[in-house]
């Protein structure tokens, strides 16, 4: 199919890797062929102690290294925290917020998903921003209204398509093997789509890339990338190995 939107295939390493994983990483870019550069963008977002290592290891590779989470401020008496300028000066070009696992884990609210991904556009990072709803809303029928007030809450306005990414994940299908129809994920990313419009500009709605994320693998990879308005995917355990990785970004070529 023809697409007016270079995707995206992000791996999300979550709390995984110690720096003997630089060894897979390796054969990420190894593995990363002419074919895949001219067709899709690739990152990786490792644990923060990953990143400065990752960021050196891609110089060449046509990989980009992202971050999984970031503080609300750029600095300031928040133990154990790291900010969005941190994670800059360490060598990363963009950031998770809003993960379900940090809104379930951490309470997170849409509200405060909204100032990570104001911080992260200070620093200069592309906030990959996450909406999804659980199984119980997907069937008490609430999905829809559930990506809707997510999607409101927690992008800032004014934002560019340079400067977010949308990112569906059901929470129900984060790593539990199970996806939803290719009907189900059209209906979604167009709404997601629509309200973008009215979120940032019909123009720069047009251009957001829009990931879906959820039990993406080489199997499933090809079926779901050719839904309407799926720009990407931001993978989770398959991004850990890179034969998995590169075989669910073959599916743009």
């Amino acid at each position: 199919m023809t697409r007016s939107i270079r995707p995206l295939v992000a791996g999300n390493w979550k709390m995984n890797g110690l720096q003997s994983v630089l060894a897979e990483f390796d054969l990420m870019g190894a593995g990363n062929d002419v074919c895949i550069r001219r067709s899709v963008d690739l990152m990786i977002c490792p644990p923060a102690t990953l990143i400065s290592a990752l960021a050196h290891a891609a110089i060449g590779q046509g990989i980009a290294i992202g971050a999984q989470d970031c503080h609300s401020k750029d600095n300031g008496a928040h133990t154990g925290d790291i900010s969005a300028q941190m994670l800059a000066d360490a060598g990363a070009s963009a950031v998770i917020v809003g993960h379900s696992e940090r809104r379930a884990d951490h309470g997170e609210t849409d509200a405060s998903v909204r100032l990570k991904a104001e911080a992260a556009y200070r620093n200069g990072l592309m906030a990959i921003i996450c909406v999804g709803e659980t199984r119980a809303e997907r069937v008490a029928g609430k999905t829809l209204a559930v990506v809707r007030r997510q999607l409101k809450g927690s992008v800032p306005d004014g934002m560019t398509a340079r400067d977010i990414v949308i990112a569906y994940e059901p929470v129900w299908a984060i790593g539990t093997g199970l996806t939803p129809t290719a009907k189900d994920v059209e209906e979604v990313h167009a709404l997601i789509r629509a309200d973008l419009k009215k979120i940032v500009g019909k123009d720069e709605a047009q251009k957001v890339r829009i990931l879906y994320g959820g039990s993406v693998k080489p199997s499933n990879a090809r079926e779901l990338m050719s839904v309407a308005n799926v720009d990407g995917a931001l993978v989770g355990g398959a991004s850990l190995k890179a034969e998995d990785f590169l075989g669910i970004a073959a599916a743009f070529h």
